[in-house]
């Protein structure tokens, strides 16, 4: 884990959730699971889930967009301005989306706990 998160807060998960986020690269996705796992927290997927809905009013950028589920599907895309703003943010950046799920999922896959 990068020095910066385990000076961290225990309690400030959402904040750990969004310096983790921040962090993924431009055409890139991963999963709720995956910065779980990163964080130490493996079970809590669901979590990740919640912090990252309540990030659109944070005044740094989180890009939650780029967070999917672990088989490439767009759960999220309820909590953004419009059905498909998710799909288009990630289309933005080059990755394709066909039935709400990510064509080419596992190469597009950004690991924290390999990469950070």
């Amino acid at each position: 884990m990068p020095k910066s998160l385990k000076q961290s807060k225990p309690d400030d998960f959402f904040e750990q959730v969004y310096e983790v986020t921040r962090k993924i690269p431009y055409g890139r996705v991963t999963s709720y699971g995956a910065i779980a796992r990163f964080l130490g927290t493996a079970r809590s997927a669901r979590m990740v889930g919640w912090a990252l809905n309540a990030c659109h009013s944070r005044p740094l950028h989180v890009p939650a967009h780029r967070v999917v589920n672990r088989q490439g599907l767009l759960t999220g895309k309820m909590h953004f301005g419009t059905p498909t703003a998710m799909q288009q943010l990630l289309e933005n950046e080059g990755i394709r989306v066909m039935n709400d799920r990510v064509v080419n999922f596992r190469k597009l896959f950004w690991d924290p706990c390999k990469e950070l």
